[in-house]
C-alpha cells in the first residue's frame, strides 16, 4: 500500500501527527507563495519563520513542531560514491538547520524506486525527496526535456560552465510554468524543477575523435536529441540508462557512450572505455534531472517546508561537489585507464553547434516551453556568467588537464545563494 514516509522517527509512524499536519493543509498547500509573506518566528503554531533568520531564530520558531523523518533518494549509489556529495550536502543542511528536528534517511542506489519509478513513488509517498530524470521519461515531461534541448551550445568547460548552465537551469525552469506544472499535476512539489547536472563527453573503447571516427559506431545515449545527434554524424545510437551501459561496452555491444563524466566515474566506465572526447565552442544537449519533494511536504509543517527550501544554496554546493569535482576525478581515472583525453576537431563542433541551432528552431516553433525558450536560456546565461565571474570563478585550464587544476577546496555556496536569493526565494513557501 502506498504511504508518506515522512514519518515521527526511524521506527515509528503516528496517525495523529500526520492528521494534526494534514489539518493545517488549507494553509500549507502551495509551494509558490511571495517570500515577504512569510510569517514571523512565531508563526502561529506552524513554525514558519522570515527568510534569512539566523539559527537561533529558526530553533526558536520550530521548538514546539514533533519531529519528523523524510526519506531522501539522492542520485549517487553509495555514501561512498564520487556523487555522494549531491545527498550528503544537502540532508546534513537540512538537519542542521532544523536542529535536529528533521532527520534525513538518505536511501542510496535508487533502492526504493529507480528512475523510471521514482515520480510515481514521489507521487504516492515512498519518497519525500528525491533527485530524479524527466529526461527518461519525455512524454510525460516534455517541456523539461525542451529545456535540457534548449540548454545544448552553452559553455562546455567542466568548471565555469558547469556551474552557469545549472544555474540557467533551475532559473529558466523557474519562468517556465509549463515545467512546474509538469510535476505539481502529479502532487510532486519543485525545488529546483530543472537540474543541469553535467555535460556531456564522448567516452569510447577506441581513440579517434574526427567526425569521420563515428561513422558506424554503437553509442548508448540518454536522450531522443542526442540520438539524432549521433544519426546525423553517421553513428548508430542506443537507448539505454547508464547503468546498464559498463556492460554493454564490456561486451562490445556498444562502442561509446554519450555522457556525463560523473556517472561514468561511478559506474567503472573508464576500465572498457578510457578514451574521452570533448568539445570548447559549443556543448551536446542536457539530460535534465531534478531535485523534487513529494506528496507528503505539503503536511509538514510551514517552517519544516521553509528549512527544505532554504538548504538549496548548500544543495547547489554538493551538486556541484559532485559534477565539477567529479569531472576532474573522472579526467584523472581515464588518464590512468589509459586514455586519451581529447578535443573535437573545430569542423566536427561547428558540424554540432549547426544541428543544435536547428533543434532550438524546432523547439521555438513547438512552444512545448512557452515562447522565447531560448531567447530566455541565452540572457540567463550572460547573468549568472557574469555573477559568477563577480565572484571570482574562473577556467584556470582546459578540460584535459583539470585533474591537475581544479581546488577540490573550491565552496560554490556563494554563486548557489545568488540563485537562491534571486530564483528559488520568491517560490519559498509562505
Amino acid at each position: 500500500m502506498a504511504r508518506s514516509l515522512i514519518t515521527r522517527s526511524r521506527t515509528s509512524r503516528l496517525a495523529p501527527a500526520l492528521a494534526a499536519a494534514s489539518a493545517l493543509a488549507v494553509g500549507l498547500t502551495g509551494c509558490a507563495g511571495s517570500a515577504g509573506g512569510s510569517s514571523g518566528g512565531d508563526g502561529g503554531g506552524d513554525g514558519a519563520y522570515e527568510a534569512g533568520a539566523d539559527q537561533a531564530a529558526i530553533d526558536e520558531a520550530l521548538a514546539d513542531l514533533e519531529p519528523v523523518t523524510i526519506t531522501y533518494q539522492p542520485s549517487a549509489a553509495s555514501q561512498e560514491s564520487v556523487q555522494s556529495p549531491s545527498g550528503t550536502v544537502l540532508a546534513e543542511a537540512i538537519e542542521e538547520r532544523s536542529g535536529g528536528k528533521i532527520t534525513v534517511d538518505t536511501v542510496w542506489g535508487q533502492a526504493i524506486a529507480g528512475y523510471a519509478e521514482v515520480h510515481d513513488a514521489l507521487s504516492d509517498g515512498r519518497v519525500d525527496l528525491a533527485y530524479t530524470l524527466p529526461v527518461y521519461d519525455p512524454a510525460q515531461f516534455p517541456a523539461v526535456n525542451a529545456l535540457g534541448d534548449a540548454l545544448g551550445g552553452l559553455d562546455p568547460s567542466p568548471f565555469l560552465g558547469e556551474m552557469v548552465t545549472n544555474a540557467v537551469a533551475t532559473d529558466v525552469a523557474w519562468q517556465t510554468p509549463e515545467i512546474v506544472e509538469e510535476y505539481e499535476s502529479l502532487g510532486i512539489h519543485p525545488i529546483a524543477p530543472t537540474v543541469a547536472s553535467g555535460g556531456y563527453y564522448t567516452v569510447c573503447a577506441d581513440p579517434g575523435v574526427e567526425e569521420a571516427d563515428f561513422d558506424g559506431r554503437q553509442v548508448r545515449i540518454a536522450s531522443k536529441t542526442q540520438g539524432e545527434l549521433m544519426t546525423s554524424i553517421g553513428a548508430s545510437p542506443v537507448s539505454m540508462e547508464y547503468t546498464e551501459t559498463f556492460e554493454a561496452l564490456q561486451r562490445g555491444t556498444v562502442d561509446c557512450t554519450l555522457g556525463q563524466l560523473v556517472p561514468s566515474a561511478e559506474a567503472g566506465i573508464f576500465e572498457v572505455a578510457p578514451h574521452v572526447g570533448y568539445m570548447t565552442e559549443t556543448s551536446i544537449s542536457r539530460s535534465p534531472g531534478a531535485l523534487l519533494a513529494g506528496s507528503g511536504f505539503e503536511t509538514l509543517p510551514l517552517g519544516y517546508q521553509q528549512v527544505i527550501f532554504d538548504a538549496y544554496t548548500d544543495y547547489f554546493h554538493g551538486q556541484m561537489q559532485t559534477t565539477v569535482g567529479g569531472n576532474a576525478v573522472a579526467i584523472g581515472m581515464a588518464k590512468e585507464a589509459g586514455g586519451e583525453i581529447e578535443q573535437f576537431p573545430e569542423e566536427f563542433q561547428q558540424d554540432i553547434a549547426e544541428f543544435s541551432e536547428n533543434k532550438r528552431a524546432e523547439l521555438a516553433e513547438s512552444g512545448v516551453a512557452g515562447g522565447e525558450l531560448q531567447t530566455r536560456v541565452e540572457e540567463s546565461a550572460e547573468k549568472w556568467a557574469a555573477k559568477a565571474e563577480e565572484l571570482g570563478f574562473a577556467d584556470d585550464g582546459t578540460t584535459e588537464d583539470f585533474d591537475e587544476w581544479y581546488d577540490t577546496e573550491t565552496d560554490f555556496r556563494p554563486l548557489g545563494q545568488a540563485i537562491y536569493e534571486e530564483v528559488i526565494l520568491p517560490h519559498r513557501p509562505s
